[in-house]
């Protein structure tokens, strides 16, 4: 939704919302630790924005190793697959 709203094409987020819930396994909640988590992830640089940190933070708390994404960004997060 980020990306789509970001190049104003309103059009394609729920086609692109119904295929992402089409292959995750499992949605996870964002939790307050997480976002302050976020923070230090993104003061320490190792990702390039603050929604990629938002997700790792995620990731670090839920034990998640692997991720479907198509955003190389991620490629930079030790203990991290990037499933494309």
């Amino acid at each position: 939704m980020h990306r789509y709203s970001a190049i104003a094409r309103l059009d394609a987020v729920q086609p692109a919302f119904d295929a992402l819930l089409g292959v995750v396994e499992e949605v996870f909640p964002i939790e307050l630790g997480d976002i302050q988590q976020a923070k230090e992830i993104l003061l320490g640089r190792l990702t390039s924005s603050a929604c990629d940190a938002l997700h790792v933070a995620v990731m670090q708390r839920r034990g998640a190793t692997r991720l479907r994404s198509f955003d190389a960004d991620f490629d930079r997060y030790p203990g991290a697959t990037r499933l494309g």
